[in-house]
């Protein structure tokens, strides 16, 4: 009867273990849950902070460029030393981006990124300095061509974003050219006008130009006729 009252008493003890430790299981859980929540919802709120709120009836974020004048295409040269600035300012942005991405467009089809951080700048920059004699220098396989170029510029949303409030709208407003200039050439080294003499010649190969000089001869001999007669 003794060892049966012990034996009875050591299940009971095991049993109460056991329901301790489950109790212990389940409150380390509860805590990981209260915890993981508390942390994803933090991270919510902060990601929600982050981002602007932008009301609707807010107007799409502009950005103009203020040099060179976009009234009248500019030409630059492609030569050393000859450093282009462009330079913009912005109108209702809300959201900023992160960064601007500054192209120029050829007329050809080319695309060449302006700058010397390959056409990618800051988001809140309002200007870009491009050497395109270095960028011709560096790559031969895609030269700078002689003709007209349209500057992009936009933002994370891409070139092509639609209107939207708070957000930057993409500007291709400015159109610019760049050449080449040729070397100097002094007359003493036997250089000719080859546009002056082709000009004169086809001035005097023109029919109205015989008919002006028939009608300077006339008129000369007429009044020389008259004033013989005074």
């Amino acid at each position: 009867m003794l060892e049966k009252r012990q034996n009875n008493g050591n299940g009971n003890g095991g049993g109460q273990q056991q329901t301790s430790s489950q109790t212990g299981t389940a409150s380390q859980q509860s805590q990981t849950a209260t915890q993981t929540g508390t942390q994803t919802q933090s991270n919510s709120t902060s990601i929600t902070n982050a981002m602007p709120t932008i009301p609707q009836s807010a107007p799409a974020g502009i950005l103009t460029v203020t040099q060179p004048p976009q009234q009248s295409t500019s030409y630059f040269k492609i030569a050393p030393s000859q450093y282009i600035t462009f330079g913009w300012n912005f109108s209702y942005i809300i959201a900023t981006p992160t960064h601007l991405t500054v192209s120029a467009v050829c007329e050809n089809g080319n695309t060449y990124p302006v700058g010397p951080t390959n056409g990618i700048i800051p988001g809140t920059a309002t200007s870009v300095v491009w050497d395109p004699y270095s960028y011709q220098t560096a790559n031969p396989n895609l030269p700078l061509a002689q003709a007209e170029y349209n500057l992009r510029i936009w933002g994370d949303q891409g070139p092509d974003a639609p209107r939207a409030p708070g957000y930057l709208t993409p500007n291709s407003g400015l159109t610019f050219a760049l050449y080449t200039p040729q070397p100097y050439t002094p007359i003493s080294s036997g250089w000719q006008c080859a546009g002056c003499s082709g000009a004169l010649s086809q001035y005097i190969s023109h029919p109205a130009f015989a008919g002006i000089v028939a009608t300077l001869l006339v008129m000369f001999l007429s009044g020389s006729a008259l004033l013989r007669r005074l």
